[in-house]
């Protein structure tokens, strides 16, 4: 059954084709840093200074985005960060650093005070391509996917996207797999699971301490490591650096990642890579399910 708008169709998950990641995992993990600039005056309110979230984001890429990076290394994550394009320009270091531990990178925005929602279709086509040919230029790797964020999006975003030759949106938080979006060229275009669970944004909106969103990684990844033994699960960690690494929170990030990859059958991964691999393996097989489901009802 495909519902408004059209991107998907519905599935219970207990009734789908199983999936296995690579050496029979039970989890797919994959982690998220927001790598974001905050613009000090924003283009849609020039004379008002925006300085709460530029300072907030300004510590996260001073201080926070190295003691963060500290605990992935140790844990030998390699994450696949939600990027604002300017960032690359305006940090250098952190770039080169981002380069030295192999990340991935989808696309957040040029910067987290610019939206697209306005843009026509054929300025957003252009956005996609200066978006592609510059991370390329800068980091030497090819855009798969996107995170919406700040930067927003249209109607036509996924069909754009595909065009543009991107595999994945993550925006839609649908699912605990992956799963088929619709777009209009007809290519294979995916779904990968994002949060705003285990998302240390909440420590903010909930009004919460690092501890408490410590407990619920754990929780979540309980859950979807006991379902991923019968059809494979993914789980994200979404992480901001001027959330969790203050002082007082990296610590707790250090406990969930040494919890969750002290488990066998947990495949430590990427978006990109986790794209890549359903496309490969099971894009074509869910895709005919779909169609026979939508036969027989």
């Amino acid at each position: 059954m495909t519902l408004p708008p059209g991107r998907f169709d519905y599935a219970p998950i207990t009734q789908r084709p199983i999936i296995k990641w690579p050496g029979n995992a039970r989890v797919a993990l994959w982690v998220a840093p927001n790598m974001e600039f905050f613009e000090y005056l924003p283009e849609d309110r020039p004379a008002q200074p925006d300085i709460p979230h530029y300072s907030r984001m300004d510590y996260g890429n001073r201080v926070g985005f190295w003691r963060m990076l500290g605990v992935l290394n140790k844990h030998k994550v390699r994450a696949c960060c939600c990027l604002n394009l300017e960032l690359l320009d305006h940090f250098p270091e952190i770039k080169d650093a981002m380069i030295a531990a192999d990340w991935d990178y989808m696309a957040h925005g040029l910067y987290n005070s610019r939206p697209i929602y306005n843009y026509s279709e054929e300025q957003e086509r252009a956005y996609w391509q200066d978006f592609i040919a510059h991370l390329r230029e800068m980091t030497g790797k090819r855009l798969k996917g996107r995170l919406g964020g700040g930067a927003g999006y249209t109607v036509r975003t996924d069909d754009l996207m595909a065009e543009a030759g991107c595999l994945y949106h993550t925006s839609w938080i649908i699912d605990d797999q992956p799963w088929p979006i619709n777009v209009r060229g007809g290519q294979k275009f995916i779904y990968v699971p994002y949060t705003g669970q285990t998302n240390d944004a909440g420590m903010l909106a909930w009004n919460r301490e690092a501890d408490y969103f410590l407990q619920m990684v754990k929780d979540q990844f309980d859950t979807l490591y006991r379902e991923g033994a019968e059809n494979g699960r993914v789980m994200c960690l979404a992480l901001h650096p001027h959330n969790i690494g203050r002082p007082n929170a990296a610590k707790h990030l250090d406990e969930a990642l040494c919890y969750i990859l002290g488990h066998d059958a947990v495949w430590n991964t990427t978006a990109d890579d986790i794209a890549e691999y359903y496309i490969a393996n099971y894009y074509d097989q869910v895709s005919s399910w779909i169609a026979q489901c939508k036969r027989q009802s």
